[in-house]
């Protein structure tokens, strides 16, 4: 098993590079939608003002 985590010696590498992939997608995923949280708000506050 730990042979399986070293890797040959270049598992810093390995492990290191899914770390990041694994970050990058989550962010992927994360951003837009706090972004369309945001804009979505946004806009319902615009609308609001206009009926005002």
């Amino acid at each position: 098993m730990n042979e399986f985590f070293y890797m040959g010696g270049h598992g810093v590498y390995v492990w290191s590079a899914f770390a990041i992939t694994a970050v990058v997608l989550v962010l992927s995923l994360v951003l837009p939608i706090i972004e369309s949280k945001k804009l979505r708000k946004r806009i319902n506050q615009m609308l609001e003002q206009e009926q005002d």
